[in-house]
C-alpha cells in the first residue's frame, strides 16, 4: 500500500454556529490540504467528531470530500466501534468505491483481551473488500493492542496492511517495526513522535497538526523518509509548540482554533466537547501569526 506512505490527515468536520455541518468550510479544508502537499485524506476519524454525527451527516461528509477531492488523493474511511457485528454491518452497507482503505479503531470501553482484539479484527478482515488499517489509541479505548497481536493479524490476513499507532510509546512503535512483515506499514498516530518513528522505520503519519500546517508537516515527513535528519528536525522543533497547544484542551478543539485563525472554518464543536479557553486561543493565534502559512 505505497499510496499510504507519507502524510495523511484526519479531517475535521467544520460546523456552523447552529452546529450543522459547514459544507463550504469542509471544501476549503480539503483543497487547502491537497494544495499544500498532503498525500492522502482520512474521512470520519475521531478528529471528525464522528461519534456525534448521524448516519445522514456522515453521508454528507463523505459525499462532499469525495466530490471535492475528485480522485486527486487516496481516501481512507473511518469505520470502527466496540460492537463487532455493528462494524461489519456498517462496512457491508457503505459504498467504499472511492476509498483505498478502512481505518478501524480497536474496540473502546469493552476493554477486550488480546484474543478478543484479534478476533474482532479477524472478523472484520474476513468481510472487508478494502484493505484495513488497525487504529491503536489506548488513551481513548482503554486497551492497548500489543505488538504481538498486530504481528499475528498482519501475518494471518493479507488485507490488514497497516496500523495507525497512537499509544505515544516509541519503544512499542519500534517493536512493531521490528517484528511485523516488511511490507506492513507502521503509521504514526501521534504528531509529536512522528519523526522519530519514521527515522526508526515507520511509514509516515495520520496527523491532526498536518491539516493545519500541511506544507510544513508534509515537508518534515518527506525529509524524514529520505533520512535528511537535520532538515526534518528543524521543522519538527519549529512545530512542536503548536502540537502541544492543539491537544492541550482536547482534539479537535485545538485544531479548529488554528483553522479559525487561518480563516478556514469556525471553532464550533459539539458537546460534550467545548471550544478552547481564551488563554489557549491566545497562544494558538500568536503561534499562527508568527509562522509563515503556505496556502
Amino acid at each position: 500500500m505505497k499510496k499510504l506512505i507519507g502524510t495523511g490527515v484526519a479531517l475535521v468536520t467544520p460546523f456552523k454556529e447552529d452546529l450543522s455541518i459547514d459544507i463550504n468550510a469542509l471544501k476549503k479544508i480539503v483543497n487547502y490540504n491537497i494544495d499544500n502537499g498532503i498525500d492522502y485524506l482520512v474521512v470520519l476519524g475521531t478528529t471528525a467528531e464522528s461519534a456525534t454525527l448521524t448516519k445522514q451527516e456522515k453521508e454528507v461528509v463523505i459525499k462532499t470530500v469525495v466530490s471535492v477531492n475528485n480522485g486527486r488523493l487516496p481516501l481512507v474511511l473511518g469505520i470502527g466501534g466496540n460492537d463487532t457485528n455493528a462494524v461489519i454491518n456498517e462496512i457491508n452497507n457503505t459504498d467504499l468505491t472511492n476509498f483505498s482503505a478502512i481505518l478501524s479503531v480497536s474496540p473502546f470501553y469493552n476493554k477486550p483481551t488480546q484474543e478478543g482484539i484479534f478476533q474482532h479484527f479477524s472478523a472484520i478482515s474476513k468481510i472487508s473488500s478494502k484493505p484495513l488499517i488497525i487504529y491503536n489509541v489506548p488513551g481513548r479505548t482503554s486497551s492497548n493492542i500489543a505488538p504481538e497481536t498486530v504481528n499475528k493479524l498482519a501475518r494471518n490476513f493479507t488485507n490488514i496492511v497497516a496500523i495507525k499507532e497512537a499509544a505515544g510509546d516509541l519503544v512499542q512503535a519500534m517493536k512493531l517495526i521490528e517484528i511485523c512483515p516488511k511490507e506492513f506499514l507502521v503509521i504514526s498516530g501521534d504528531d509529536m513522535i512522528t519523526l522519530p518513528m519514521i527515522l526508526a522505520g515507520g511509514s509516515g503519519v495520520i496527523s491532526v497538526i498536518g491539516e493545519g500546517f500541511p506544507y510544513q508537516f508534509s515537508q518534515m515527513v518527506n525529509f524524514g523518509l529520505k533520512k535528511e535528519v537535520d532538515k526534518a528536525f528543524k521543522i519538527h522543533y519549529q512545530l512542536s509548540p503548536i502540537i502541544d497547544y492543539i491537544f492541550e484542551e482536547g482534539n479537535p478543539a485545538g485544531i479548529k482554533a488554528v483553522f479559525k485563525k487561518i480563516g478556514l472554518c469556525e471553532e464550533f464543536v459539539r458537546l460534550p466537547l467545548v471550544s478552547v479557553t481564551s488563554q489557549l486561543r491566545e497562544k494558538i493565534e500568536s503561534f499562527v501569526s508568527n509562522l509563515k502559512i503556505n496556502r
